[in-house]
């Protein structure tokens, strides 16, 4: 198959992030022309103040060297920005007169910094704090000249005010509101900061409005709204960015502040997208490195073909990126309406926290000196949690530990790069990591912009204390780590992968099996001769040499040739309804029991078919609910009835009743290839992560191939 021409016009973060999706979904679909302003491979934007705050080297920060773009068959246009883009004609040019047809285009432009309208900005001695250059041109003048003056005490100006520290300049910043992070923080926290700030030697000059910056063709120094003047010999601008949309406007796709874009990213031009700090999404422009991380996959998604669920914007949440201080705030912390919810201040530890909420539902946090509990709060503010929810527990201890303890398996950790934490444990567990640095370098939780870094540690603490093992919230560890039983030190996890492993060897029979992994017990023993049958089948071994196998076995009688009895219960409207949607529920049904005949799962699992509202069967509950609705048919996953209850989530919805019955069996197949025995379907759903599941199993491709695949296991054991 011919491969289309996309063209990403943009080397940044966004724009190779989605590069990378793209990658993943169909490295075959596309031959791929990256277009960058910057003479440089793509890199890590985020971490140039702790360039300049001496903590990395420039090298630290590439993401994607030269080689990864040759690996891949990607031509990078480094140091080449477009200047025009034909929509008609389908194609780019750049400053140099480089032409490139496309049949899909990226926009991937980012953002500049936002220059003030005042006198004096184009003189020799300012600068703006955004880019590489940006740091090497700082780093010369830190070595000519002894005074700064920073404009702007956001978190971009107060990062340069640091790395300007660390240089060796005396540093001034020059802030128009009252306090500094005015947008982030609250007065207590912002002058905990400020404190903190002065004594590292930094200099503030509030509620100051600069009305110039003097000098005749070099920066003297900046002169105030109330007549006062501030001597400097460098000035720095970071008082916010602007979207790069102009290359976008003047080729005639809609544009306001930013590229116009809809839940998928899409332009108003059908063959055009845009993603990251240049796109404008409900009103609002990104210029965090979460967001732009989820526009990636959604766009990724829809480029490659692929359903997607649709972007429906992000919790803006900040990290100062400063030394020696740490800072986290996430979500609406004033306006009207807005409540403080809780609020502890420790003078003696300096440290402090703030929860905000509106009608009972927590909307923001802040916290200052200790940002451990910064990924859990996030989660909260996401859903729009209880107030209740964040009472403290009789056995808190630590706040790394209590924070990583409190916080759901399934929660993301690192918003940046999408890590939850139960693919955290798994890490640790699997891998035997030790420490947060090494579970960045297997999962990349807090590789980012480093906000996560300490609840990344204080999980990697609750796993060594010996605590987690005795009070798992979900079963995402237990089966990986724990040995299946006495015969054998392998957990869930390891057994798997080992038996995936031997049958590509050639071992075909239990017992050979058992004596290739090391059984201690020939034939094993009652706990772990149902997990090896399990397992086996799901390696791809026939029945009838499962059952051959299971015959020589010295627990032949007690457990060979018996069903594993793991099935599904299944509860369909009983007929109280009648028409149409009466039919339907007894076609699927019906359908369901045909499908589902003595097939295997790892736990037994019920299901439910209802009309819907009103419905005598509580579909929430169900281990896979699908009911009746509009649109045609939602099909529910991970509900639990019993002690803990857990409420279905939403998988997808479905417009014919065939459609419905295929992906309920595609999750039912994803279930039985990735869940652990013994494991329930809710732990599965909890451990997995939902959107991870949707991922897969609404892939069309994907999930008539996992249908077809549990439809033939169906009918091979009814034949056999």
């Amino acid at each position: 198959m011919k491969r289309k021409k996309l063209l990403v016009v943009g080397n940044g973060m966004a724009g190779i992030k989605c590069v990378e999706e793209i990658l993943k979904l169909g490295p075959e679909l596309f031959d791929i022309t990256v277009f960058g302003a910057e003479a440089y491979p793509n890199y890590n934007r985020i971490l140039l103040s702790k360039v300049l705050q001496g903590e990395h080297a420039l090298q630290d920060l590439i993401l994607n060297d030269w080689s990864w773009y040759e690996r891949h068959g990607i031509r990078l246009l480094a140091g080449q920005p477009v200047h025009h883009i034909d929509p008609q004609a389908r194609c780019v040019e750049t400053v140099n007169g480089v032409r490139e047809t496309y049949d899909a285009l990226i926009l991937a432009t980012g953002s500049s910094p936002f220059i003030p309208p005042i006198p004096g900005t184009d003189k020799e001695g300012v600068i703006s704090f955004r880019t590489i250059d940006d740091c090497a041109k700082m780093s010369e003048m830190s070595k000519r000249y002894a005074k700064a003056a920073v404009i702007g005490g956001g978190l971009l100006g107060l990062e340069a005010a640091r790395g300007l520290l660390h240089l060796g300049m005396e540093t001034q910043v020059v802030h128009n509101a009252p306090y500094i992070m005015n947008r982030q923080l609250d007065q207590t926290a912002a002058h905990m900061l400020q404190k903190e700030l002065e004594s590292q030697g930094m200099q503030f000059h509030l509620s100051k409005n600069t009305t110039r910056i003097v000098g005749r063709t070099r920066v003297q120094g900046l002169r105030f709204m109330d007549g006062t003047r501030l001597d400097a010999d460098v000035v720095v601008l970071a008082v916010g960015i602007r979207p790069n949309a102009e290359l976008a406007r003047r080729s005639g796709i809609r544009t306001q502040r930013a590229i116009l874009v809809d839940d998928f990213m899409r332009t108003s031009d059908p063959h055009i997208y845009a993603v990251g700090e240049c796109a404008e999404h409900r009103g609002v422009s990104y210029g965090l490195v979460a967001p732009l991380y989820e526009q990636a996959k959604v766009l990724a998604r829809v480029i490659c073909g692929r359903e997607s669920e649709p972007y429906r914007g992000s919790i803006p949440y900040s990290q100062l990126k400063v030394s020696g201080v740490d800072v986290f705030s996430a979500g609406i912390i004033s306006g009207a309406g807005v409540e403080t919810a809780i609020q502890h201040y420790d003078a003696v530890c300096g440290t402090y926290k703030k929860v905000t909420m509106h009608k009972g539902k927590v909307t923001g946090a802040i916290l200052f000196g200790d940002t451990t509990e910064g990924a859990a709060l996030l989660g909260f503010v996401k859903r729009g949690a209880a107030v209740s929810k964040l009472l403290p527990r009789e056995d808190a201890s630590s706040p790394a530990a209590t924070a990583a303890e409190a916080l759901p398996d399934h929660e993301t950790v690192c918003a940046c790069n999408g890590v939850s934490k139960a693919a955290i444990i798994r890490a640790i567990a699997d891998h035997g990591l030790q420490s947060a640095e090494e579970v960045k370098e297997h999962t990349k939780a807090s590789g980012s912009c480093g906000a996560c870094r300490s609840m990344v540690a204080g999980i990697v603490k609750t796993m060594q204390s010996g605590k987690r093992r005795e009070k798992l919230q979900t079963a995402a560890v237990t089966p990986a780590e724990v040995p299946v039983c006495d015969c054998t030190e392998l957990g869930h996890a390891s057994l798997k992968q080992a038996m995936v492993h031997a049958v590509n060897k050639g071992y075909r029979s239990i017992p050979e099996i058992m004596a290739h992994l090391g059984w201690k017990k020939a034939g094993g023993c009652a706990a772990c001769f149902p997990v090896i049958r399990f397992y086996l089948e799901i390696a791809g071994v026939a029945d009838d040499e499962e059952r051959a196998s299971a015959s020589k076995s010295s627990l032949n009688g007690v457990f060979a040739g018996q069903p594993l009895d793991r099935g599904v219960r299944l509860y369909v409207e009983d007929g109280e309804t009648s028409g149409p949607a009466a039919a339907s529920i007894r076609r699927i049904g019906e359908w369901l029991r045909i499908g589902w005949q003595d097939v295997t799962l790892p736990y037994p699992v019920s299901a439910g078919v209802s009309h819907g509202a009103g419905s005598s069967i509580s579909i929430l509950v169900q281990g896979i609910g699908i009911s009746a609705c509009p649109a045609g048919w939602e099909v529910y996953l991970g509900g639990h009835a019993e002690h803990p209850v857990r409420e279905g989530q939403l998988i997808g919805v479905a417009e014919r009743e065939e459609d419905a019955v295929r992906l309920v069996f595609a999750c039912l197949q994803w279930y039985r290839q990735n869940g652990f025995y013994d494991e329930p379907l809710w732990m599965w759903v909890e451990r997995t992560g939902v959107m991870a599941i949707r991922e897969n199993v609404l892939d069309v491709e994907l999930q008539q191939e996992l249908a077809e695949k549990l439809e033939r296991r169906s009918v091979k054991t009814r034949a056999g």
